[in-house]
């Protein structure tokens, strides 16, 4: 789960990062009372959406007056903010962040991450503060510094300072630095954060650390233990499809792709998708019905997949056990009949009742495609929607 960047600095202020002072608003009217409580004349006026790269996209604006502030905050509020992360719809903003502005002597990066590959957390520094850490990465990986953590999430300090150091942070702030990286481990831990990300984390002309932008996500298994982390979800930021699924009781993820799939089971439906890549064409999302569903919930399912507009063709792939067969025929049948389904069905289905299902199929004078495999269905539905390959 993701949050705003006003909530983010909220976290670390509380978990003792130095942070600009600011404040939220809403409205314009708002945007102005926080910018009259702020000290000097510099304000930043900032849209608030669940993405990077805002700047670029005019969603950041440095103020020198109060009719400036004024100015951007009415520009910004309403927009629909594209970013290279937003895709070319964009996000629309309904809210924005007006801080007081810093002097900036220097910039670098700095992130505590949950490394999959090394099943550990991570503190990631760097001193091209301020720039896409994936672009840095790939251009100049000598300057992406890494500590792994051990199964306590312990850095030594001698540890923190060779990544500073290696930042080339001033000699006076690494202590300050230390206890920041410290500071973000504990609320990377205590609050079951995947990545904790500070970019840039500034030097002042004073010579003071300030995390001038943040970004949290976190574990989304975890938040029943953390209701106060869980209330700060924004469903104005959440796709509506996947907010949809979520009411019915089903895990879906909506993706790039032109095939919807709809599968009982993670890894199936992971293998699923591979199937349907290595067959050519691009799966629209990952939908697992779980082995709880009944009727009226694959129906409803099914009609999710096809309220997506790049939905082309669907793929059913079920493997019977808990979630009968039949149950999933009967589903589909009824979601393509109410519907008036014009798009290509294959359906490959084995296991409970799967005869009683395919009976279901045969004798309902729809115009399904059944197939015996996985690969083959997914070769015919690559097919059927024009992304096979040659």
């Amino acid at each position: 789960m993701n949050i705003h960047e006003y909530q983010a600095k909220h976290l670390l202020k509380a978990y003792g990062v130095p942070v600009p002072e600011g404040g939220h608003a809403v409205t314009v009217e708002e945007a102005i009372l926080v910018a009259e409580s702020l000290p000097g004349p510099i304000r930043v006026v900032k849209a608030q959406i669940h993405a990077g790269g805002r700047g670029k996209g005019g969603g950041v604006k440095v103020c020198k007056t109060l009719a400036e502030t004024e100015a951007a905050a009415g520009a910004i509020l309403g927009m629909r903010l594209v970013t290279r992360q937003t895709g070319p719809e964009g996000k629309k903003v309904h809210s924005v962040l007006v801080e007081q502005g810093t002097a900036v002597a220097g910039e670098l990066y700095l992130a505590v991450a949950l490394d999959r590959g090394a099943e550990c957390l991570t503190v990631i520094a760097s001193p091209d503060g301020g720039m896409d850490i994936e672009e840095v990465a790939e251009t100049h990986p000598d300057r992406i510094f890494r500590v792994l953590l051990d199964g306590s999430h312990h850095i030594w300090p001698f540890q923190a300072r060779e990544l500073l150091f290696g930042c080339g942070l001033p000699p006076q702030q690494i202590a300050h630095g230390v206890a920041c990286i410290t500071n973000l481990i504990r609320l990377c831990v205590e609050k079951d954060a995947t990545q904790v990300e500070i970019n840039p984390l500034a030097v002042t002309e004073e010579g003071n650390l300030v995390a001038l932008d943040a970004k949290i996500t976190f574990d989304e298994s975890a938040l029943r233990r953390h209701p106060d982390i869980a209330a700060l979800a924004d469903p104005e930021e959440e796709d509506p499809l996947e907010r949809r699924a979520a009411a019915l009781g089903v895990n879906y993820v909506r993706l790039n792709g032109y095939v919807g799939t709809m599968v009982n089971g993670a890894g199936l439906a992971m293998a699923t998708m591979d199937a349907i890549k290595q067959a050519g064409a691009e799966p629209a999302n990952f939908l697992d019905a779980g082995g709880g569903a009944n009727v009226e919930m694959v129906s409803a399912s099914f009609e999710l997949m096809l309220s997506d507009p790049q939905v082309r063709g669907i793929l059913i792939n079920i493997f019977g056990g808990i979630l009968r067969c039949d149950i999933v025929a009967e589903g589909v049948v009824q979601a393509a009949r109410k519907l008036d389904l014009k798009l290509p069905v294959v359906i490959r289905m084995e296991g409970t009742n799967v005869q009683a299902a395919r009976r279901i199929l045969d004798e309902c004078g729809l115009n399904f495609t059944t197939a015996d495999s996985m690969l083959e269905a997914a070769r015919v539905i690559a097919e059927l929607t024009e992304g096979g390959c040659s």
